[in-house]
């Protein structure tokens, strides 16, 4: 369990330098997306609604599968989950 810690420390802790932005990157980013993402940062009014629909389509998708994961509905005795369960 110990080894385990230590391997993922060290994986959060490389990941976290990729995460961040650089600093060439925070200076082209506005202020909303600045410490987040590489790259120049949305040009248009379009791109931050794009933004806005993926975020929403993503957050229903979330909900839904957090769902059907908790209380997935299937009552019926002969549903695949029995025969996969037994």
């Amino acid at each position: 369990m110990e080894k385990l810690k230590k391997i993922l420390t060290a994986v959060l802790m490389l990941a976290a330098t990729y995460i961040s932005a650089c600093d060439a990157c925070k200076s082209q980013q506005p202020e909303i997306t600045k410490d987040l993402t590489h790259g120049v940062g949305p040009e248009s009014d379009w791109d931050w609604f794009i933004v806005g629909i993926v975020i929403l389509i993503t957050l229903v998708a979330f909900y839904y599968t957090v769902k059907y994961l908790v209380q997935p509905g299937e009552k019926s005795k002969d549903h695949i989950k029995h025969s996969f369960l037994q």
